[in-house]
C-alpha cells in the first residue's frame, strides 16, 4: 500500500512537469527543422490541403516573403520543394542559398533542370516517379475516350439552352479493337497498355530500350523498332516520353504525315514534344481526325493560338497528377527526398545527371 501510494505521488509530479516539458520538447524539435524554400501556398503554388505534409518536417518560406529580406533568409534553407517548376533555380536565386543541398521537384519531367550545373554547386536533384503513373495512364485514357466518343461536344450539345434534338450526326470512332501505339514505354506508357489491355486493343509500342519478353506478353503488347512503324498503323497514338534535346519536336510535319487521316494523337508528355504549328496545320488539313491534349507549350496557350479554335482538338490544362490522392504522394516523395538531402542521406529517387 506505501508503494502504491509514492508511486501514485511520483505520477502527480510527472503530471506537473509534462506542460513544462512538452514546451521544451517543442521547442526543441522545432529548432530542429530544417528550412525550406517554396513558391506559394494558392493556386499557383502548393495546395493547402497538403501543407501540412511539408510543415511536419521543415519549416517553409514562400518566395515573396523570401526576397524581403534574403540576406537573412538565404543561409537557412537548406531545400528548395519546387513546384510547377517554381522556384526556379537560376543561378540567381542559387546564389543567395549557401546552405542548399538538395531540390525536391513535384513530378517526374526535370528539362526545367541543370542537374550537372547543381550538382557542380553540391546540391543534389530528386523527382517524384512512380506515384504519378496511375493518375497519368488514367488522364491519357480519359483524353482518348472522350475524343473518340466526341464527350465534350456531346455535353454541349446537351446543356445548350438551344438544344432540341439530339443530332444523329455526332458520331464517334471505335476503341475497342482498334489499334493503339504508345510512345514512350516506361512506367506512365506501361500503364497505359495496362488500360488498354481492357479495350481488347492491338497494343504497339516504341521505346529507347525494348521492355522484357514477360512485360510485352503481359499486356499483349508488340514491339517497332521504328517509330514509322508505330505511327503508321495507330488509330490512336500516345505520347509518354521525357522532354530532352533528342524528343524535342519528336512529332512534327513528317511524322504527322505518316499517320492514318482516321487517326487520333493524345499527348500527356510535353507540350514541346509535338510540334505545334505541324499539328494545327495537320488537324486543319484532316491529315490525322484529331488531338486530345493534356500539355501545350506554353502553359496555357496564348488566346489566339489556332489550335484553341479547331474543333477537333481537345485540351486540358496539364492536370494529369491532379487527384487528392495522388497530389498528396508526390509531396510525401518530394519531402522524403529533401529530408533526406538535408541529412546526407540516399535520396528515395534522386536524378542522376546522364
Amino acid at each position: 500500500m506505501q508503494e502504491l501510494r509514492v508511486s501514485m505521488q511520483l505520477q502527480f509530479k510527472l503530471v506537473d512537469l509534462l506542460p513544462l516539458l512538452d514546451r521544451s520538447d517543442l521547442q526543441v524539435m522545432a529548432e530542429a527543422k530544417p528550412w525550406g524554400l517554396i513558391s506559394e501556398v494558392g493556386d499557383e503554388g502548393f495546395q493547402e490541403s497538403v501543407i501540412d505534409i511539408i510543415e511536419k518536417h521543415f519549416h517553409i518560406i514562400c518566395l515573396k516573403e523570401f526576397f524581403k529580406n534574403p540576406m537573412l533568409h538565404g543561409p537557412k534553407i537548406q531545400a528548395l520543394l519546387m513546384w510547377n517548376c517554381s522556384p526556379a533555380a537560376e543561378p540567381s536565386l542559387l546564389s543567395c542559398l549557401p546552405s542548399l543541398k538538395v531540390v525536391a521537384n513535384g513530378g517526374v519531367g526535370i528539362d526545367h533542370l541543370d542537374v550537372p550545373y547543381l550538382n557542380s554547386l553540391g546540391v543534389k536533384v530528386a523527382n517524384t516517379p512512380g506515384v504519378v503513373s496511375d493518375a497519368t495512364a488514367d488522364m491519357a485514357m480519359a483524353l482518348l475516350l472522350a475524343s473518340a466518343r466526341m464527350v465534350v461536344e456531346g455535353h454541349l450539345i446537351s446543356v445548350d439552352p438551344k438544344t432540341t434534338h439530339v443530332p444523329q450526326s455526332l458520331l464517334g470512332v471505335e476503341v475497342t479493337g482498334s489499334t493503339l501505339g504508345i510512345i514512350g514505354m516506361g512506367n506512365i506508357g506501361y500503364k497505359v497498355a495496362q488500360r488498354s489491355k481492357g479495350f481488347d486493343m492491338r497494343i504497339l509500342y516504341h521505346n529507347r530500350n525494348r521492355r522484357s519478353v514477360e512485360d510485352e506478353q503481359a499486356v499483349g503488347a508488340s514491339y517497332c523498332e521504328k517509330l514509322d512503324d508505330l505511327l503508321k498503323e495507330s488509330d490512336f497514338v500516345v505520347v509518354v516520353v521525357n522532354l530532352t534535346p533528342d524528343t524535342t519536336g519528336l512529332i512534327s510535319h513528317r511524322e504527322l504525315s505518316l499517320m492514318k487521316p482516321t487517326a487520333t494523337l493524345v499527348n500527356v508528355s510535353r507540350g514541346l514534344v509535338v510540334d505545334q504549328d505541324a499539328l494545327a496545320k495537320a488537324l486543319k488539313s484532316g491529315t490525322i481526325r484529331a488531338a486530345a491534349l493534356d500539355v501545350t507549350h506554353p502553359e496555357p496557350l496564348p488566346r489566339d493560338h489556332p489550335l484553341l479554335s479547331l474543333p477537333n482538338v481537345l485540351i486540358t490544362p496539364h492536370i494529369g497528377t491532379n487527384t487528392n490522392a495522388t497530389i498528396r504522394k508526390m509531396v510525401q516523395l518530394m519531402v522524403d527526398n529533401a529530408l533526406a538531402g538535408v541529412k546526407g542521406l540516399p535520396l528515395p529517387s534522386e536524378v542522376k545527371p546522364k
